[in-house]
């Protein structure tokens, strides 16, 4: 698997990054900048576990997943492919969080995926070889919307 970790801040408290994480009302591309509208699939939500289709364009096309978040742990929020146009059923990503400086929150993200097609492995190996940076990019805007919030 392609895996990388790393930590960001930010001024939100570890709550409402958690609520942001587990919301998957209709506004939840606007609270995460990097999730297209239009691969935004909701196929259910539980008391601690949702399965959902999210998806980006980018230069190489659209990527989607069908992943199954999982909350039952009070720290972290895990989502875990099902099924994918580039990733591998299984890969995954988790958020823990903890209380930062001043009310905020320090944000540890695993990004454990294994590229499915050519693409996917494009998009795995540029991911680890740049060590996460576009997928922390991603979260930072969501984090950054949230801030303002």
């Amino acid at each position: 698997m392609s895996s990388v970790e790393f930590d960001l801040e930010t001024t939100a408290s570890p709550e409402k990054v958690r609520a942001a994480l587990i919301d998957f009302s209709e506004r939840r591309p606007k609270l995460w900048p990097g999730i297209e509208p239009s691969l935004y699939e909701v196929y259910s939500v539980g008391e601690t576990t949702a399965d959902v289709r999210e998806g980006t364009k980018g230069p190489g096309g659209k990527i989607w997943a069908h992943e199954h978040y999982d909350w039952s742990d009070p720290e972290t929020v895990r989502w875990t492919v099902q099924k994918s146009n580039f990733s591998a059923p299984g890969s995954y990503v988790s958020a823990t969080l903890s209380p930062g400086r001043g009310g905020g929150s320090i944000v540890h993200i695993s990004w454990d995926r294994t590229g499915s097609t050519a693409l996917g492995r494009l998009i795995c190996w540029i991911i680890r070889r740049s060590n996460g940076k576009p997928v922390a990019a991603s979260f930072q805007r969501g984090l950054t919307a949230l801030e303002r919030s």
